[in-house]
């Protein structure tokens, strides 16, 4: 009875680690690639572009918080591409 106990918390620390790892989000500015059209004329963006800038969700403060981003990802256009793709700009 104990051992099975032991299997149970054993297999939902391994699911609960698996949860987090699939979640986590490496910031890198790079990934937003396919938004840079968009982000510096007033073309829409890609479906891709969306996806991109989805999944970087969180880690738009620290590329507005980096000088040398801040200027494209605070920037008009890259403000209509957000909300066009239905990501609201954080206040950092």
């Amino acid at each position: 009875m104990r051992s099975a106990a032991y299997a149970v918390a054993l297999l939902m620390m391994i699911l609960a680690g698996s949860m987090v790892t699939t979640t986590a989000v490496t910031c890198s500015v790079t990934e937003l690639s396919p938004c840079l059209p968009s982000f510096t004329s007033a073309s829409p963006p890609s479906a891709q572009c969306c996806t991109k800038l989805k999944e970087q969700k969180p880690c738009l403060c620290g590329y507005i918080k980096n000088p040398s981003l801040n200027k494209y990802v605070s920037s008009p256009n890259a403000k209509k591409v957000a909300g066009s793709c239905g990501v609201p700009i954080p206040k950092c």
